[in-house]
């Protein structure tokens, strides 16, 4: 039950983080954004506590992957399944299908640094007051 509660603070953080992040970029969101927020989230933070002693570059460049194959997958579902037209990256260079494109995954590992540090603190924070979210 703890690692439930864990899981969705976590949740929680990534989903409306994501989503005022979003917002601050392209002045709208949609629900599915925060659904994939608080997924990435959450797999980040586990996999940086997995792997807490490898070195941020590789961690940006781990974590740009995690969030663009996520990204991908909700694109597939979100604007080519249900043709939602969430976002389109067709415009951009070296796109595939229109869901993923260099330039965001770029963004995505510099968001990384900040995401990383945060999981660090979590995690701390969470041992400091009893919680198992660490574990």
């Amino acid at each position: 039950m703890n690692r439930l509660k864990g899981d969705c603070i976590l949740f929680s953080i990534g989903g409306i983080g994501y989503a005022l992040l979003e917002i601050l970029w392209r002045r709208k969101t949609h629900w599915t954004m925060a659904v994939t927020g608080g997924t990435a989230f959450v797999s980040l933070y586990r996999f940086y506590k997995r792997f807490a002693n490898m070195k941020l570059p590789l961690k940006c460049i781990s974590g740009s992957l995690i969030i663009t194959i996520m990204e991908f997958f909700c694109g597939c579902i979100v604007n080519i399944k249900f043709k939602l037209n969430v976002w389109d990256y067709s415009n951009c260079r070296f796109n595939i299908k229109g869901q993923i494109c260099p330039f965001y995954s770029m963004l995505w590992a510099f968001l990384c640094i900040p995401i990383s540090k945060l999981c660090g603190i979590l995690c701390k924070k969470r041992r400091d007051v009893g919680h198992n979210l660490c574990k």
